[in-house]
């Protein structure tokens, strides 16, 4: 959620601010600002609306200096206006701040700062730290900030820069991303590694409490005890290309047609010479793992949906109990988690506020915690136990579609080389799923060749204001992730419902016309399916069903069929959600919004 970038160099700042906030769009937002140190002074420019509105503005009011900070917001405390956007300031303009997180404790130390005669203007929780900043500053900017996030509760990752310190920009974190990005006679701050890639691939990752003070020629990292850290320089070994749509018309496009890509990325590296899984960041071993007597996976949106194919397949292979649970309702119902519990958490950005949380009350309980993530260095893989990179590159659409199908290839392949660990799983059955996992790149291709008839579809279909996902067993939780993409980009209402509970309520919503999107992948379960989809259609739904490609007799029931190729019901999950990625885009497309950000969403949700 929301942006930070700072620069301190020789450049001017203005342009590297505006570009690292254009590469952090993606995280949602609805106002945008900059503060930069400029001849004795600092100037704040900030407004309500699209990034463009501030670059406009910028482009006919030019602001030298090479010391600022910048800021996307997307509003918690109080509506999106010029007044609440980032950055804020003291009331004499000298000291500048921006902020991603939540300061839970901001009414009481904005009433105790009113006391002492500070004057806010804002409606924000933001406003509390510039005004607490400016409170313990005695001359020097890093003892006031250390002092000012001795008062703060909450989240927040904060960058601070000072009229009276023309040569320091300042930064501290607690639960909220940031990153250090060292150059040459040049530093930088962000929320994320895109907006830094045009200018270094030399990182630090701050761990909580930890405060950075860059200056041109220097980065210094201290602990919440004021003493000197010593961190490895992280390299990115992934270019801005990577982060840039290379001719696609948005982000998502260019990440669904990137999956085959991901998938094979995913698998490509944990394979050995003898066809083995090789997990080298899991070291559990086959000991531990016969002491575990249930899997707890937690996560949230897309994630938790992947979450329930690893359910499934963890199940299947490693016959090993597994409870699936979303983070945010995990962590306050006491769940009954101990020792013998291994939990496993999914997050794209590894930094998700409530499945972290999630991640501590299982290690508080005393479990082992594993992390399925995509980042590399963030606050989950750094707190797990254990962890499972997916590489899938850089996902910058709002809306999840290489990620979640790598978290997929991962959850596989965790849960195959659990079921050879422990001895339940053959040699034989073991070869044949890889063997048809290794191939699912090519068929992934396929099915991204024949997506004219999608978009064909989507022309016709995107008037709809109500869609039913159905599906049973893998198809059921497949359906949940079609059914979550078309309404976070189209903002259709949109729900998935298991095909066995039709008669049990949701049949009664079905009439002439409504759209009805029906899985029909697994061969144990297309007879029931066909019922299913004759149920919604005699009473007058326009049927789109998703079948493997040797399944034709469906063409009698539905109204139009998309094929997936034949693969073992196992992992039809990794093929058959791609149709419906595709579906989702070319509606919203269609609909003329916003796919890339959609209203409301952030990638990141790095707040409750």
């Amino acid at each position: 959620m929301c942006g930070i970038v700072g620069y301190i160099g020789k450049k001017e700042a203005v342009p590297v601010l505006i570009e690292g906030l254009e590469k952090l769009e993606y995280r949602g937002y609805d106002s945008a600002g900059i503060a930069i140190y400029n001849n004795n002074d600092v100037v704040v420019r900030k407004f309500k609306g699209r990034l463009s509105v501030l670059e406009d503005h910028l482009k006919e009011e030019k602001i030298p200096g090479s010391l600022g900070i910048g800021h996307t917001r997307w509003a918690t405390h109080g509506e999106p206006n010029d007044v609440n956007a980032h950055p804020h300031t003291n009331h004499t303009g000298d000291i500048a701040v921006v902020h991603n997180g939540i300061i839970e404790n901001y009414m009481k130390l904005k009433e105790w700062l009113i006391s002492e005669g500070k004057v806010f203007v804002s409606d924000t929780d933001t406003e509390v730290i510039s005004h607490l900043v400016d409170y313990y500053y005695k001359g020097d900017l890093i003892e006031a900030v250390h002092k000012a996030v001795g008062r703060m509760e909450g989240a927040y990752a904060v960058g601070v820069i000072s009229r009276q310190n023309p040569n320091q920009l300042v930064a501290v974190r607690k639960d909220s991303p940031l990153v250090v990005g060292v150059g040459k006679g040049e530093n930088f701050i962000a929320s994320d590694i895109p907006a830094l890639l045009k200018y270094t691939k030399n990182v630090y990752f701050l761990e909580d409490g930890e405060m950075a003070i860059l200056e041109r020629d220097q980065v210094r990292i201290l602990n919440e005890f004021g003493q000197k850290v010593d961190r490895e320089i992280f390299e990115v070994t992934w270019d801005v290309e990577s982060a840039e749509k290379g001719g696609y018309q948005h982000f998502m496009l260019k990440e669904i047609h990137e999956q085959p890509k991901a998938i094979k990325d995913t698998i490509s590296p944990r394979l050995n010479e003898h066809n083995e899984i090789v997990l080298d960041d899991i070291k559990i071993t086959k000991e531990e793992l016969e002491r575990i007597n249930k899997i707890m996976i937690v996560a949230c949106g897309t994630a938790a949906y992947a979450g329930l194919i690893g359910k499934y397949a963890i199940e299947k292979f490693a016959k090993i109990p597994v409870e699936w649970d979303i983070a945010s309702e995990f962590r306050y119902r006491d769940p009954f988690v101990d020792d013998k519990t291994l939990v496993i958490s999914i997050s794209q950005s590894g930094e998700t506020a409530d499945t972290l949380a999630a991640l501590r009350e299982a290690k508080e309980k005393g479990a082992r915690v594993m992390a399925v993530t995509n980042v590399v260095g963030s606050r989950i893989s750094r707190e797990a136990d254990d962890v499972f990179y997916t590489w899938a590159g850089p996902e910058i659409a709002v809306a999840s579609t290489k990620a979640y199908v790598t978290q997929l290839i991962a959850m596989y392949l965790i849960a195959l080389n659990m079921g050879i660990k422990k001895g339940v799983l053959s040699k034989e059955k073991h070869d044949a799923v890889l063997m048809e996992l290794k191939a699912l790149p090519e068929k992934a291709e396929k099915i991204l060749f024949d997506k004219n008839i999608l978009q064909s579809l989507a022309d016709k279909q995107f008037n709809n204001q109500s869609v039913f996902y159905i599906g049973r067993g893998l198809d059921d939780y497949v359906s949940r992730e079609g059914s979550l993409k078309l309404k976070e980009i189209s903002y259709i209402h949109s729900e998935a419902i298991a095909a066995g509970e039709l008669k049990h309520g949701t049949i009664a919503l079905i009439e002439e016309g409504t759209l009805v999107v029906a899985l029909a992948t697994q061969d144990s379960l297309y007879d029931k399916m066909l019922s299913n989809i004759k149920e919604v259609k005699a009473r007058g739904a326009y049927v789109i069903a998703v079948a493997k490609e040797t399944n034709k007799e469906i063409e009698k029931s539905a109204d139009t069929v998309i094929y997936i190729p034949e693969t073992m019901d196992e992992l039809t999950a990794v093929l058959s959600v791609i149709p419906l990625q595709l579906l989702a885009y070319y509606i919203a497309v269609a609909r003329g919004c916003d796919v890339d950000k959609p209203k409301n969403l952030a990638k990141s949700v790095t707040v409750e």
